[in-house]
């Protein structure tokens, strides 16, 4: 099943698949899925693919999980969406779970992984400050991918993703990835306030 996709990739005409209405911020495959099953997908012309990308684990249940649309479709009857500005039950009995299962005092929901990691950059550069580091820096990795804002830009270590968005944010050293030499070259800098990977 994921070989058919790999197969389609190579033996496409079109490279990328562009739609003109949408900004060309991603190389877009040129399949098109129109419905799913657990970790089966199918696409406008009836093939079958494996989703090993669980959506970019949106999907890690799998599709259409009949639990899951469920409690969608029940929320979605009773109420769709409300700011953070307000309480909201369902968010403080959840993160009250998180919090127990981790042993942690506090959670961030975020919206997509460029804001967790966006979180993640703003309280590493929070605790230095708070610690008098007036430089506080976060080793990443070359080649790395943390997301499209301009903090996680910065982290991202590659300049081919970063062309036409400087200046960068400052205060981010890439080093390349299982070179831990790298990383030990930095251990006498008093401005490293935290180390961002991402496998």
């Amino acid at each position: 099943m994921f070989k058919n996709l790999i197969d389609k990739m190579r033996k496409s005409p079109v490279k990328e698949f562009h739609t003109p209405a949408l900004m060309n911020t991603f190389s877009r495959i040129p399949v098109c899925f129109v419905r799913g099953e657990g970790t089966a997908l199918w696409d406008d012309g009836g093939n079958k693919y494996l989703d090993a990308l669980g959506g970019i684990a949106v999907a890690i249940l799998g599709h259409c999980h009949p639990k899951v649309s469920e409690a969608i479709s029940l929320q979605a009857s009773k109420l769709v969406h409300v700011s953070n500005l307000f309480q909201i039950q369902e968010q403080t009995a959840l993160s009250e779970k998180f919090c127990r299962i981790a042993q942690m005092d506090r959670v961030f929901f975020g919206n997509s992984g460029a804001e967790a990691n966006e979180v993640a950059i703003k309280l590493a550069r929070k605790y230095g400050n708070d610690k008098g580091i007036k430089t506080p820096t976060i080793i990443t990795a070359t080649g790395s991918f943390h997301g499209r804002t301009m903090a996680t830009l910065s982290a991202t270590g590659s300049e081919y993703l970063q062309k036409g968005f400087h200046p960068m944010l400052g205060d981010f050293i890439h080093v390349d990835y299982n070179d831990l030499d790298a990383i030990k070259q930095h251990s006498d800098n008093e401005n490293i306030v935290a180390v961002m990977m991402e496998p």
